[in-house]
């Protein structure tokens, strides 16, 4: 339906991944997880509906395993830690490490609760969450042709990557630090841009609560940003 060259294609896959980041950091962490925010239902539906297509993965499932590594962080018990699994097991191969914990229907029932259980999460989101994937995969091929095809990859890699690998991985294994904290968690930029302010994740450690997570001058959570502008249109209520 959309002819693409190469550009195209790669400006469309930076843009697609972006709103994958942006529904992980604000909807699954600071609002599903944390609870640092209450999120409109027009905009929470978004973001699920969002993440079906690009990542399989449910609330549920991702706010337990996040729980639990809270809880447990960089000790035994953590789902994902450098510090346990080893750090190139975890930037290449972190993703295997999330699967594997969601394996526990009893950590997914005792650290998943408050998430949503309504018609279309039980019904689709939940029961048929591996799916997802092959619709956007359709849906990138109507609207692209075989173009759709390469956007879907560079989709379905993303997550995996920059979440299960590099922040799982990396921010607690390399970065800089503005404060103690139990674990062992860094900020690996102070531009938080590319992952959705999850950059900045020794501050994160610092505050679970907080849906702000840039302390310095210097360092930019874009994530935050995008809280404020929908706070401004009646999207989200800050805690």
């Amino acid at each position: 339906m959309f002819p693409l060259n190469l550009y195209s294609a790669i400006a469309l896959s930076l843009l697609f991944t972006h709103v994958t980041i942006i529904a992980v950091t604000l909807y699954l962490h600071r609002c599903a997880t944390h609870r640092g925010l209450e999120m409109h239902p027009i905009l929470s539906h978004f973001f699920r509906a969002w993440l079906w297509l690009t990542t399989g993965m449910t609330t549920k499932a991702w706010v337990a395993v996040h729980r639990k590594h809270h809880q447990n962080t960089d000790a035994e018990g953590d789902p994902h830690s450098p510090h346990m699994f080893g750090i190139w097991r975890l930037i290449g191969g972190g993703w295997s490490l999330y699967h594997e914990a969601t394996k526990d229907p009893a950590m997914v029932i005792k650290y998943g609760s408050g998430t949503p259980k309504d018609w279309v999460e039980r019904k689709i989101y939940t029961k048929f969450h591996q799916y997802g994937i092959l619709v956007m995969l359709v849906i990138d091929l109507l609207l692209f042709g075989w173009w759709g095809a390469l956007i879907w990859v560079i989709q379905m890699i993303w997550i995996p990557f920059w979440a299960a690998g590099i922040i799982n991985g990396l921010a607690h294994w390399w970065g800089y630090r503005n404060g103690e904290t139990k674990d062992q968690s860094r900020n690996i930029s102070p531009w938080g841009i590319l992952i959705g302010g999850e950059e900045l994740h020794n501050n994160h450690h610092m505050d679970p609560a907080s849906p702000k997570f840039s302390r310095k001058w210097f360092e930019i959570d874009i994530g935050w940003v995008y809280l404020n502008i929908f706070k401004l249109i009646g999207l989200v209520k800050l805690k």
